[in-house]
């Protein structure tokens, strides 16, 4: 990872020269550290300054010599000086080498360390060329990414798998199943399935037996498509390969498995793939999870809240104890908003723990435990463990039973912040799941501060959107405020091209984000149902997932007949 401390000098250029106050420079360090970017780099995404003007400017200060990288062949860099630990970690690029000096481009020549420690590694006097931030980027990429083409291989098709014969798989051992030449185009076939998938941004891949047929698809934007449909007979080599990869029990086809593929793409990327698989009666479904590590590290902004619930999930993130709960069904993006929430914490000051099952994404900093019911580790003994660790922010991946809620209440009252999710419809029926369980209603009013519930809506294609005509009484119908359509709304609907799935192109969370007020803590003391909360938040200013849906319509991110499938009315 690049560095992200500040270095004193261009902050105190940029403010010189007042292109940024103190209050920006203070913001993008802040930006910086938990994006893990360099602040050169967080000050060009957030578009406070340009990286050509940045390059400008210091050329101009310090006199540093300034090179057009895109005029630069990145090939001939010789290959002794890239030391890839270095350029992750300063975000520099060696050049080239001129006698006894080697030449590093930088976007921040006051980043005297790199120098330093580019100079200690190759044994030569190292000097920084100035160069534009986003251009080093790029060029970073190609360095550091290997080639995944080698993986991609073209011309395997349905005829030509045909001819392999199929054996019987639980007569063999595991090195003749996963290594035999007789198994080579299926370990062509699955790479390029596995990844194909990631190229398409698919969130799962399901591997199907059924009679007369075998069938593979792959889940894009919340909806499932088939990609290919392998010979039938191939059914046991292909599940024997992912199990092989899976380091699970290939002979074992009675029970239910779950396992783990790890797939390196390049230096500095690799892919997880949660691995589960299903006996039916004809043969084992295989489902694959892919867990991308890089979700985790979306900033808040990206992920869909409008500015008052952003705003609102941020101050009781800086909250020193009390409980926030996210809430929706499987796959509306619950671990996403959490993980966005642990990297805001996640700081030197603060001793973070998490129980999760399974722990899909590595989060450096926090200390991550495995469930296991077989060992006996549920979420209550590992929460109550916790609690004997020091901690100051706790997550529980699923409060399940009463047990586990009583002692997350129990943390949230004692000076603990604790992030957890239910599987409920509305942040409203989660209160009143808490007191179905059985937690009194004057513990819940007292330890919980936020809770959000939440979906995922197919994003529509900015290429080929077009607008849909929707008669104002439609509108009403649909439950859109009528100062908004007196104002006037225009709706898009999907189209589809060459750049996306059907007229969508990736998701956006839609959110429903209520605070615990007094007058929500009096409602749930007295007894009161879901409705009577819902309505009481609503008062309050609270927009439901219907209402924050719409708004995203009226604002060209998504379509009616997208937020009609996520949400109800």
């Amino acid at each position: 990872m690049p560095t992200t401390g500040l270095h004193l000098g261009l902050s105190t250029l940029f403010i010189r020269k007042q292109l940024l106050s103190e209050e920006q420079i203070a913001s993008a360090i802040t930006k910086s550290r938990q994006s893990k970017q360099s602040l050169v780099s967080t000050i060009v995404s957030e578009q406070m300054i340009s990286a050509r003007e940045i390059a400008e400017l210091c050329y101009e200060e310090y006199g540093t010599p300034l090179l057009d990288l895109d005029e630069f062949d990145i090939t001939s860099i010789p290959e002794d000086f890239l030391n890839k630990k270095l350029i992750e970690k300063h975000k520099c690029l060696p050049l080239f080498k001129r006698g006894n000096r080697l030449y590093i481009g930088t976007s921040d020549p006051t980043n005297i360390a790199a120098l330093e420690d580019f100079q200690f590694s190759a044994g030569l006097h190292a000097e920084a060329i100035l160069v534009e931030d986003d251009k080093l980027t790029k060029a970073l990429e190609k360095v550091l990414e290997e080639d995944i083409s080698a993986l991609d291989i073209g011309g395997i098709d349905e005829d030509s798998l045909a001819g392999i014969e199929i054996e019987d798989t639980s007569k063999r051992d595991d090195a003749q199943s996963g290594d035999s030449s007789d198994d080579a185009p299926i370990v062509i076939y699955i790479n390029k399935i596995l990844t194909d998938a990631i190229r398409k941004g698919a969130s799962d891949l399901h591997f199907e037996p059924y009679e007369k047929r075998y069938r593979i698809r792959f889940r894009i934007d919340g909806i499932l498509h088939e990609v290919s449909e392998p010979p039938v007979n191939l059914s046991g080599r292909i599940s024997a390969r992912l199990k092989v990869m899976s380091k699970l029990d290939i002979a074992e086809r009675r029970v239910p498995q779950d396992g783990r593929i790890k797939m390196k793409l390049s230096r500095t990327k690799s892919i997880d793939f949660r691995v589960s698989t299903l006996p039916t009666i004809w043969g084992e479904k295989i489902v694959m999870r892919i867990l991308d590590s890089s979700s985790a590290q979306l900033g808040i902004e990206k992920l869909g809240y409008e500015d008052d619930q952003r705003e609102l999930y941020e101050e009781m993130l800086a909250k020193p104890q009390g409980m926030i709960l996210v809430t929706g069904p499987t796959g509306s993006g619950k671990t996403v908003s959490l993980y966005t929430g642990l990297n805001i914490l996640n700081t030197e000051e603060r001793n973070i723990s998490t129980a999760e099952d399974p722990v899909e994404i590595n989060l450096e900093g926090v200390n991550q435990v495995h469930i296991n019911l077989k060992a006996g580790l549920t979420f209550a003994s590992a929460l109550r463990s916790f609690l004997r660790q020091d901690p100051d922010v706790v997550m529980v991946g699923e409060i399940r039973d009463l047990e586990t809620a009583e002692i997350a209440i129990k943390a949230a009252q004692t000076g603990h912040l604790v992030l957890s999710t239910l599987h409920t419809n509305s942040a409203a029926e989660t209160l009143t799941r808490l007191i179905n369980m059985g937690v009194p209603g004057y513990n819940i009013a007292s330890s919980v501060n936020l809770i959000i519930a939440q979906r995922l809506a197919r994003r529509l294609c900015p290429e080929c959107k077009q607008p849909e005509e929707v008669p104002e009484h439609e509108l009403e119908k649909l439950g859109f405020n009528p100062k908004d359509i007196e104002a006037g709304i225009t709706a898009y609907k999907p189209t589809g091209c060459d750049l996306c799935s059907g007229g969508y192109k990736g998701r956006v969370g839609i959110y429903e984000v209520m605070r615990m007020s007094d007058e929500i803590a009096r409602t749930i003391m007295e007894g009161g149902n879901s409705l009577q909360i819902a309505n009481q938040a609503t008062e309050q200013g609270m927009r439901d997932l219907r209402g924050s849906g719409l708004l995203k319509v009226i604002q060209g991110v998504t379509s009616i007949a997208e937020i009609n499938r996520v949400t109800s009315f």
